[in-house]
This record gives C-alpha cells, structure tokens and sequence, in this order.
C-alpha cells in the first residue's frame, strides 16, 4: 500500500506539472518542458497546502499515537498559515490562480486519503508518516526543478523560496517519526 501511494503521489506531481493526466511516459516527456505561468504556479501551490492540510487534520483525528496526532495538527496548522500566504499574494497581485485543466495531484490526494482513511491504528501511522515523507519530497523535487525555474513574479518566488525549508523540515520530521515506528 504504501508503494502504491509513492507511486500515486509521484505520477500525481509529475501529471500536474505537465497539466494533464496520461500515460506515464507521455506525463514523464510532459513534464520534461511544461509551460507554467504564475496563477498556475500559484494554484499549484494552494492544492499542495490545501492537501496536506486534509492530511493532517485526519491524522489529528485517527493517528494511535500523540506524536502522530500532534505531527498531523502541526503539519494542518503550518499549511493553513502558508495556503494564506499564498492567497493573500495571489490577491495582492490581482492574479487569479488557476489550475491545470486536469488536476492530477486532485487525484492521486483522494487516493491517499481513501487509502488513510481505510487504515487504523499503527498501520495508519505509518502510512500516513510514510505519505508526508512521500508527499514532501515529490513538492521539493517539482519547486526545485519545475516551479522555481518557471516562476516570473519575484513576489511569488520569493514567497516559494521562504516556505521550502519548512517543507524540508516536515519531511525530516515525519521520516524521524516514521523511523520511531520500526
């Protein structure tokens, strides 16, 4: 299971990026050269906050243990602060954000939280650290080598810039928290 979500949540950037939803071969020579303008950038980002938001609130809610409770509470509330971030720029800037036709990531995010929700116990627990780590390292992967290149508003880059090293400690601390696990 959660190869699969690995899988999921990897296919899902890698499709999002390329703004559509195909075979992976087609979505991996998409992906190669996508055209990215600032309002998709900027729904690219507001999903991957709203996402883990989702995320977290569940894991709040079933994780077994505190730790895993109080992660997924940190990781909805650090969201939620750096979604707004993001809307409040969007709105300063007067820039509409919009997402790419076929919102791949939609997907692969209602794939995992079927999968999550489906979990109990520790089983969730690591499933839903293992998704974070998975999840963290797809969005660094497509800011350092698809969004940041693409951005044009130094507004906007800057905001991505200031943000990314919170998605490295998030990663960092649910690897730990998932290394407790074993």
């Amino acid at each position: 299971m959660i190869v699969q979500n690995r899988s999921i949540i990897t296919l899902g950037v890698l499709a999002l990026l390329a703004g559509s939803l195909g075979s992976p071969a087609s979505v991996r020579a998409q992906a190669a050269a996508p055209k990215l303008d600032d309002p998709t950038i900027v729904a690219i980002f507001d999903a991957a906050n709203t996402y883990d938001m989702e995320t977290g609130s569940l894991a709040a809610r079933k994780g077994s243990s505190k730790a895993v409770r109080d992660f997924g509470a940190m990781i909805a509330r650090d969201h939620g602060s750096v979604r707004q971030q993001g809307r409040d720029l969007a709105k300063s800037l007067g820039v509409t954000p919009t997402p790419p036709n076929d919102f791949a990531l939609a997907k692969a995010h209602a794939e995992a939280m079927k999968s999550l929700s489906a979990a109990d116990g520790k089983a969730f627990d690591r499933a839903f650290l293992q998704q974070e780590v998975d999840f963290h390292n797809a969005v660094l992967d497509a800011v350092n080598k698809t969004l940041m290149p693409a951005i044009q508003n130094a507004q906007v880059k800057d905001l991505v810039t200031m943000v990314a090293p919170a998605f490295v400690a998030h990663r960092d601390a649910a690897q730990n928290l998932l290394n407790q696990q074993k």
